[in-house]
């Protein structure tokens, strides 16, 4: 006796909507920044009612696909996620995992010391010209001369651009909510004039490896800034977590 077919389950109408809006989204066929049809429009096209479209559209803007506005200009606007979009979300939940201690500063370290190296060694392969030049604009002449947010906020600009040279946005995603989480943490507590200048020689070696196109140097280099930022960051973050 043959096994009877595999039977699967009728998907609701507003599933079935959201499917077809989803891949016209996702294959460009209706372009970020484009305004859909109204819910009567679709209601029309699809042959369903317009709460239908409606519970469609909610499950598009839930996962980030369109964006609803009032008004005169109003309707549904198809915003395909971005890198940065990505990230902040990444980063919003993070800072509340960090406040609940349940991401710890050395599951930060870890991460950052898995990917940096790698981002490093990376990038001394793809760079472009116009990645040194980004590189370039994240050092300071005077790095001591700064405020301690304009100091965090160069570094964080100098790795992000690492990151990008490195040419793998998964890693970008990956690893721009830690530059942010641990730069809100941490700009809460001093640097001296020896840590700004030990960064500016780091960023330094590692760009000149990076422009060299040492793979091997630039992973290493990134791999002894690591190193040097633990031992600093490690009574930075406890200070912070004790003046809380």
């Amino acid at each position: 006796m043959s096994e009877p077919p595999p039977i699967q389950p009728v998907r609701k109408a507003y599933e079935q909507v959201y499917d077809q809006l989803r891949e016209l989204i996702v294959s460009g066929q209706i372009p970020r920044g484009a305004r859909l049809p109204t819910e009567a429009v679709l209601a029309r096209e699809f042959a369903v009612s317009r709460g239908t479209v409606r519970e469609a559209l909610r499950a598009l803007a839930a996962r980030n696909l369109i964006r609803t506005a009032k008004g005169a200009g109003g309707g549904s606007f198809v915003t395909l996620p971005t890198v940065d979009h990505v990230s902040e979300f990444l980063h919003a939940n993070i800072s509340l995992l960090t406040e609940a201690e349940d991401v710890t500063l050395e599951d930060f370290l870890e991460a950052r010391e898995l990917i940096e190296p790698f981002a490093a060694r990376q990038a001394a392969a793809r760079r472009t010209e116009e990645d040194l030049r980004r590189l370039r604009a994240t050092i300071p002449g005077e790095p001591e001369r700064l405020a301690v947010p304009e100091q965090f906020a160069y570094n964080k600009d100098f790795h992000t651009a690492v990151l990008q040279a490195a040419g793998n946005t998964l890693l970008r995603i990956a690893a721009q909510p830690l530059f942010l989480v641990l730069q809100t943490r941490l700009t809460r507590r001093g640097v001296d004039g020896a840590f700004s200048r030990r960064v500016h020689g780091d960023h330094d070696a590692i760009l000149a490896a990076i422009e060299a196109g040492d793979a091997d140097a630039a992973a290493e280099e990134m791999r002894a800034h690591m190193a040097y930022l633990r031992e600093v960051y490690v009574p930075m973050w406890r200070g912070a977590t004790a003046g809380q």
